[in-house]
């Protein structure tokens, strides 16, 4: 009997294109449940990353074993990447993602699966470096010469300016969330691509800028001031969406009725889901930032102390 009512409500609400895009496939019907989806793009992306990853990986772990440095930070550069990917891999293909087509709370976790736990974890693997590692000598050598090339240096640094990260960030996650847009990505899958891709690499920037290498180049204050700017926006964005009087997003109506579960609950649970758990993760990716802050400068008298005493000992 649960198996004809799951298939009654599974058909029920997919009788139009509003929940094609990201809502049950006809494979997801025969199989009665919200299972995992792989489409072959996604597939195939996540496993050259993962790949490339792995080989250059190997490739360094020979070169610091004949130097002898540097093998237990890469280490934990792998654990994080690989931490990170394995969330992006949920988020993306896991039954999540075609329950997200149903719930707008579980659409929310999703999300803040792939800005949250994803992409700081992804940033702290340091991919970039790695990846290069996996290219033949001659391809590493061009792709080396084209990114410290002055066009590509210049535009590069303009992007990964704090301001502009977050702002690209902010600009995301408001957009997204307006009504019309938010439905039309249930609708379309070429813009439900975008909306992931948008959220997916201006929170690889932003948190790249926070606590990658992009944060070592300035003294911590604007990764602070940029987590803590984002937490209050995002809060407040959380906030709206749950204290709503009405529905905004209207495409999750007929679902959450099916699953006999209240639209504006649902809604409800989503933007408490943002509010909570999401000012938390970057309330937490501040005081980690603070306290490495706080190491270095400790560390710094300390340095600066030795170093005035090493110009003495050379000057006598």
């Amino acid at each position: 009997m649960r198996r004809h009512i799951r298939w009654f409500a599974c058909a029920a609400w997919l009788p139009g294109t509003t929940a094609a895009a990201h809502g049950l496939s006809a494979a997801d019907r025969a199989t009665l449940s919200f299972g995992w989806s792989f489409e072959p793009w996604i597939v195939a992306l996540m496993a050259l990353s993962i790949g490339g990853y792995l080989i250059g990986y190997a490739r360094l772990r020979r070169r610091s074993r004949a130097q002898r440095r540097g093998a237990g930070s890469r280490r934990l550069h792998l654990l994080a990447f690989a931490g990170g990917w394995s969330a992006l891999g949920l988020a993306l293909m896991s039954p999540l993602d075609t329950l997200s087509g149903a719930l707008f709370s579980a659409h929310m976790v999703q999300h803040e699966s792939m800005m949250l736990i994803a992409a700081p974890l992804c940033v702290a693997g340091r991919p970039l470096a790695v990846w290069m590692w996996a290219l033949p000598r001659r391809a590493r050598l061009a792709l080396g010469r084209a990114v410290r090339a002055r066009p590509f240096a210049r535009a590069w640094r303009c992007l990964s300016a704090p301001l502009v990260a977050w702002a690209l960030h902010a600009v995301a996650l408001w957009a997204w969330h307006a009504p019309t847009l938010f439905d039309a990505a249930l609708a379309h899958p070429s813009v439900h691509t975008l909306q992931h891709a948008s959220f997916l690499l201006s929170a690889l920037l932003f948190w790249w800028t926070v606590t990658g290498d992009g944060a070592r180049r300035g003294n911590g204050g604007h990764a602070m001031l940029s987590l803590f700017t984002t937490m209050v926006h995002t809060s407040a964005l959380g906030a709206l969406i749950t204290l709503a009087p009405g529905l905004w997003y209207p495409s999750y109506v007929e679902p959450c009725a099916v699953l006999g579960i209240d639209p504006l609950h649902d809604q409800q649970l989503g933007g408490l889901i943002m509010w909570v758990p999401g000012a938390l993760a970057y309330l937490i990716g501040g005081l980690l930032v603070a306290a490495r802050w706080l190491s270095c400068a400790d560390r710094q008298p300390a340095f600066t102390q030795d170093a005035a005493r090493a110009r003495g000992e050379g000057a006598r």
